[in-house]
């Protein structure tokens, strides 16, 4: 029988990447999640010019995020744990290209395009979530990936926020968006050529996730799908609600800022804390929040609660990996974790567009509470019945 690694194991599985390979990991990892944050402000643009319908942003959003979800969780098993190299480098290119026809794209063109750009940057999200995985300490691993991606979409959607409501227009967004994945591609030249395989446990010898692990997969994919069904609609609330033009690009460059800062915070606090009790607050917190927006505020207390809801976004997120590492100390279950956030990422705004309508969109705030409320009640039920077995073991 394998020995299982558990979360506070001082190696690595397999060989430590050296610092500039854990460099260029991190690197093209957040250019492969980079959508998740620009994504509300260029498909927002790009319903303000009338190129697409409410309805066809959420579902730009969620063709996206569901090819990226899918390609996460099945980049591994499909390319392997050999020539990664090649793999960054196919994904940077195909990136670059596929960003380039978004400057010309309208209409259903968007949602295709932006659903094949999912693949390429779920493959490279893949690639960071095995090396989270692999790490002595994933749950800070995982908070550093967060605060470093959160932090290029805030810089980016600051430095994009005029241009693209200026002359240069929304195409913009989109050349930056290309000249990163060149850059990817370039950085591709550093990852590790290959990933060591994770270990198997005697109750799952195919190296299946367990049916806990499989649960807490479930409660990160409820969050991720609550959390975008509300953001990806954050420019027409806010035009809802009366604000001055602009008004939206601020709220996403605070609620941006406002994820550093809490990336920052779980980075600092990640193994010292219980996870159940930073999840419940966090997801009470953003709930609450939900119910703020959907009484349309001033511009004041939306960019407010904009930024609260970005801190506890961003705190939360990195604690779903020891939960799922906890639920299954294989760590099979966590290989899927990004997969499954991304899924919920893509869920959210789906379903969000089948509610909303052209003149009142918060109805994506009454399915948003919903599902953190989902994700709230798997938390506590993975508490409780692990305090009730560990008490029976006693």
């Amino acid at each position: 029988m394998s020995v299982l690694p558990t979360a506070d194991d001082r190696g690595w599985i397999g060989p430590r990447p050296a610092a500039a390979q854990i460099g260029a990991i991190l690197f093209v990892g957040v250019a492969g999640i980079l959508f998740a944050g620009v994504g509300p402000l260029l498909l927002g643009g790009l319903e303000a010019s009338g190129r697409i319908s409410p309805a066809q942003l959420g579902q730009a959003g969620t063709a996206e995020l569901l090819t990226m979800g899918i390609a996460a969780g099945l980049a591994g098993p499909l390319w392997g744990l050999r020539r990664l190299r090649l793999l960054t480098m196919l994904c940077g290119l195909a990136m670059a290209v596929l960003n380039a026809l978004s400057i010309f794209a309208d209409g259903w063109a968007v949602v295709l395009v932006r659903g094949i750009n999912g693949i390429p940057s779920g493959a490279l999200i893949w690639l960071m979530t095995a090396m989270i995985v692999r790490s002595s300490r994933p749950d800070r691993w995982a908070a550093i990936y967060l605060t470093v991606q959160t932090l290029a979409q805030a810089v980016i959607v600051f430095a994009l926020g005029a241009l693209v409501e200026g002359a240069a227009g929304v195409g913009a967004g989109f050349a930056v968006l290309a000249a990163i994945g060149a850059a990817t591609a370039l950085g591709g030249l550093l990852v590790p050529g290959a990933l060591s395989v994770l270990p198997t446990s005697a109750d799952e010898p195919s190296g299946r996730p367990s049916g806990r692990g499989l649960l807490a997969l479930a409660a990160a994919f409820a969050f991720n799908a609550g959390i975008l069904a509300v953001w990806i609609y954050v420019e027409p609330l806010s035009r809802q609600a009366g604000h001055p033009a602009g008004t939206a690009g601020h709220a996403l460059a605070l609620s941006l800022g406002a994820q550093v800062a809490g990336g920052l915070a779980a980075t600092l606090i990640a193994g010292r804390v219980p996870t159940a009790p930073v999840l419940v607050i966090s997801l009470l917190g953003m709930g609450g929040a939900m119910f703020v927006l959907a009484a349309l505020p001033g511009v004041a207390l939306f960019l407010a609660v904009s930024a609260l809801f970005g801190f506890l976004w961003m705190f939360a997120s990195p604690f779903f990996t020891p939960l799922v590492i906890d639920a299954d100390p294989t760590r099979r279950a966590a290989m899927f974790g990004s997969g499954a956030a991304l899924l919920g990422c893509s869920a959210g705004p789906f379903l969000a567009s089948l509610l909303v309508g052209d003149a009142d969109v918060r109805q994506c705030l009454t399915l948003g509470v919903a599902l953190l409320a989902t994700s709230l009640a798997i938390v506590m039920l993975l508490y409780f019945s692990r305090t009730r077995s560990h008490s029976l073991a006693l």
